[in-house]
């Protein structure tokens, strides 16, 4: 059970709550019920109550940290596929600054097709495609490193409580991980063997993310260099 007495783990037609609270994304509310329509992760926030699905496609929300890779542009902005229903749009201007004009800035000469880009959402409503920004710390384009694809809702267990578990990873294998809400990861090794442990380890939070004891898992995947 989670703290406040829900579920972790549902399964569609699982009874969540009969709390007055919102029906969220993949809930629905029946009679004085929330029940799950699909298999994940019970999440609270606020007075919404959602699940978040083990596998499928991301939906995006406001303030996510995403990571995207350039799929086409415009005069005027880049589309980005953020591993979603939905591509993501960077908008020129969040790149060359209030100064870009279409006829004489080249949006090719910043970001080129299959380049990563590291960004938050900044607006979404579901009636349209998200807008995304790169006007933050450490937002941008991605130099180095390996894209790594993991379930979206996986990615809470990926991270870990206060970060534990990336930084278990992080530590044994001198990786530096940049990881977006919507499934996508991007690992920086010095060699090969220390990406294949990283990628190990996270092959096994894919697998086995809600069981118990997932931390000693990871870490015997990881072997001596965890120690």
């Amino acid at each position: 059970m989670t703290q406040n007495g829900m579920p972790n783990m549902v399964m569609p037609g699982d009874v969540i709550t009969r709390e007055a609270r919102r029906a969220g994304q993949n809930v629905v509310l029946k009679g004085d019920m929330l029940v799950s329509s699909k298999v994940g992760r019970v999440s609270v926030t606020d007075d919404t109550v959602s699940v978040i699905g083990l596998a499928g496609k991301y939906v995006p929300h406001i303030d996510d940290l995403v990571i995207g890779k350039v799929i086409s542009h415009s005069g005027q902005a880049w589309e980005l596929d953020i591993n979603s229903a939905y591509v993501g749009f960077l908008l020129a201007t969040d790149v060359f600054g209030r100064d870009f004009a279409s006829h004489a800035d080249e949006l090719s000469s910043k970001l080129g097709m299959g380049d990563l880009v590291a960004a938050r959402v900044a607006n979404f409503d579901r009636t349209r495609d998200p807008l995304l920004t790169i006007d933050d710390r450490d937002l941008g384009k991605i130099d180095s490193g390996v894209l790594v694809r993991i379930a979206p809702g996986k990615i809470a267990s990926l991270i870990g409580r206060q970060g534990s578990m990336v930084q278990t990873i992080e530590k044994a294998t001198n990786a530096a991980f940049t990881i977006g809400q919507n499934g996508l990861v991007v690992i920086s090794c010095e060699g090969p063997e220390e990406l294949l442990r990283a990628k190990k380890a996270i092959g096994v939070i894919e697998r086995e993310a809600y069981l118990p004891g997932l931390l000693d898992k990871v870490t015997a995947s990881l072997g001596s260099g965890s120690r």
